[in-house]
């Protein structure tokens, strides 16, 4: 066979290329022929379903647009049953809220009528705090204040012959108060006495040092009372042993017995008793019992006295009372004769009455004197 060149070579490939090409367009044709049927087929039944899937969903969309309207309708219901019911409950709630408004604005009312008169209460009390701080602001008007407490509670506790008030002693010295009672103990002397300075200083103190000072200027102050009261008021043979200084303030007697001790064993030494008000009531209870007892006492002779009288005048009676019995026994006597002498009379009065004169009187007569 000749050889073929290679221009030859190269056209039957290029033919022979063509022809694979046009094969496979072929091929491709065909193929994309069955494809496209394929699809076709497929795109009928996509719109079949499709209308199918849209009306079952037009089916379903009614369904639930009719269930969706009675729901609505349900709802709309029971809202407006809830609404009335809210409605009917704010307006009992409103009422129920007015009436305990209205209670509550009257206690209200009330409650400021009794703030407002204790407002006027407590008006009144400071006012009179204010005239008791002037009071004691001044050393006279204070020493007249404890005065006067110490009279009221001892008028008030003791009968008026046991006490004097302002007493001027042999020494020229006049006491506030004294108690005479009888021996022992004899005349007691009560003294008032308000240190409010030193105790004020006591408590208004703030460092030690002020506090320091403040405790000696109240025992200074107490222990000068209590000097003055013992050369003063204590005479022997006149008053009796120890005396009384009435502090008319129970804070200040608290304060002495529970942080001055020693002031108040200097007091016992000195033969001065300090007594608080009510420590004073006490104390005068006790004199009054013991003042009860004494008078007793001293009425037992004249009672002891009174009795032996009366057990003779007793005696006299019973006498008096024997010889009226006797008096009587033979008046008892007279009267049963003379009842029995009546009884006769009375008899014989009858009889006379009963005599008939007439052919039997001289029998009667003759019966008669013989009864007689």
């Amino acid at each position: 066979m000749p050889s073929l060149s290679y221009y030859e070579i190269g056209l039957i490939s290029l033919v022979f290329l063509l022809l694979v090409s046009v094969i496979v367009m072929m091929c491709m044709l065909l193929r994309n022929r069955s494809i496209n049927n394929d699809m076709a087929k497929t795109q009928i039944e996509l719109v079949g379903r499709l209308s199918q899937m849209s009306e079952h969903n037009a089916i379903e969309q009614s369904k639930i647009a009719t269930a969706i309207s009675e729901q609505k309708l349900s709802l709309l219901k029971i809202i407006d049953e809830k609404l009335l019911q809210v409605t009917q409950n704010v307006g009992n709630g409103l009422q129920q809220s007015a009436a305990k408004t209205n209670e509550t604005l009257a206690a209200l009312r009330e409650r400021l009528a009794t703030i407002d008169a204790a407002q006027k209460k407590i008006s009144s009390l400071s006012e009179q705090v204010v005239s008791l701080q002037e009071v004691l602001s001044n050393k006279q008007a204070r020493g007249a204040f404890g005065e006067i407490q110490l009279r009221d509670l001892v008028t008030s506790i003791l009968p008026p012959s046991v006490y004097d008030f302002q007493f001027t002693l042999s020494n020229q010295k006049r006491a506030d108060c004294v108690l005479k009672l009888p021996n022992p103990p004899g005349m007691i002397v009560i003294d008032s006495k308000f240190p409010l300075e030193s105790y004020q200083a006591l408590q208004n103190a703030g460092n030690d040092t002020e506090k320091k000072e403040a405790d000696k200027f109240f025992k200074a102050s107490v222990l000068k009372h209590v000097k003055d009261i013992a050369e003063k008021y204590i005479i022997p043979g006149e008053t009796a042993e120890s005396a009384l200084m009435f502090l008319p303030a129970e804070s200040i007697y608290a304060e002495l017995h529970s942080r001055f001790v020693d002031v108040v064993e200097t007091s016992y030494r000195s033969k001065v008793w300090i007594v608080s008000p009510t420590t004073l009531m006490a104390t005068l209870n006790t004199v009054r019992a013991v003042l009860k007892d004494a008078r007793m006492r001293e009425q037992a002779g004249l009672i002891q006295k009174e009795v032996g009288v009366l057990m003779e005048d007793i005696n006299r009676l019973d006498e008096r009372v024997d010889n009226l019995s006797k008096h009587f026994e033979l008046a008892g006597k007279d009267i049963g004769e003379i009842k029995i002498s009546s009884s006769k009379i009375a008899r014989r009065v009858d009889r006379i009455e009963e005599i008939e004169f007439g052919e039997n009187d001289t029998r009667v007569l003759i019966e008669q004197k013989n009864a007689g």
